[in-house]
């Protein structure tokens, strides 16, 4: 994919930012990137979402991150995201959760969780729903959906997903936000293009049956946002353009690599 022109060429290493001066020009260089996305597409640069990614983040610099600014955090491993909303627990984060779950960690995911962006499972959502009506809350959620057709990703197939938002009708704890997805990892910026386009021709369909709320669309990356948002992102996960790169494998295993969050 081609890159935007202030990220790091592929291959070179990505900064790590440390103080909050340098998390503050990296906030900065990724909101400049939304709004010059947004403008192109002519969208309010105001109504994108930038939900920071802190996977892997030591905690130390996540309260390095609070003071630059950054009071939401988004999370890929359960049990991570628990003890760090423990450890900061005095900052008030509000605690995203964007990776697959498993339903033996509902009750974790309840007990600290914000929203959740990869809901793909009725199994998970009554595990959800049981532990949050024992906890006397609510969760945001976003359906993920499967929109490049990859083996390696989580999500629903996209002919499963309306009988699925009508079906989540019936836990009333979880309250649908609107849909999430990954795009194809690819330098075909088209193809990552076709992904997008997808998840907002499903939205739309939605809509106009009333099963996804609000209606919003979480999709796009480090690598990708510029496209997520021109085809028409309300939410953009940006972990590495913010925080810098990680030498930890992602979720499948593997080393990062583009379009990263």
């Amino acid at each position: 994919m081609t890159q935007p022109p202030d990220s790091a060429p592929t291959g070179a290493p990505v900064p790590t930012a440390v103080t909050p001066e340098d998390l503050s020009r990296s906030l900065r260089a990724v909101r400049h990137r939304i709004a010059e996305a947004a403008r192109r597409a002519g969208r309010d640069p105001q109504a994108i979402r930038l939900l920071p990614v802190s996977k892997t983040v030591p905690e130390e610099r996540l309260r390095t991150a609070f003071a630059a600014g950054i009071t939401q955090m988004g999370e890929n491993k359960v049990q991570e995201g628990l003890r760090k909303s423990r450890g900061l627990a005095d900052l008030g984060i509000h605690w995203a959760l964007i990776g697959h779950l498993q339903t033996n960690k509902a009750r974790d995911a309840a007990s600290f969780a914000d929203e959740f962006q990869a809901l793909d499972s009725l199994r998970l959502a009554q595990a959800l729903q049981r532990r949050l009506e024992a906890a006397g809350r609510t969760l945001e959620v976003y359906v993920q959906v499967n929109s490049s057709g990859e083996a390696s990703k989580s999500g629903l197939e996209p002919q499963e997903l309306p009988a699925f938002l009508e079906a989540l009708a019936d836990y009333p704890a979880l309250r649908v936000q609107g849909l999430m997805t990954l795009a194809a990892r690819t330098d075909d910026c088209e193809r990552v293009r076709a992904c997008f386009r997808l998840m907002r021709e499903l939205r739309e369909a939605a809509l106009a049956e009333g099963t996804v709320g609000p209606g919003l669309l979480s999709m796009g990356m480090s690598g990708d946002l510029e496209l997520a948002i021109e085809e028409g992102s309300d939410c953009v996960r940006v972990g590495q353009a913010i925080f810098g790169a990680r030498a930890t494998p992602d979720s499948h295993g593997r080393p990062e690599q583009g379009p990263p969050a």
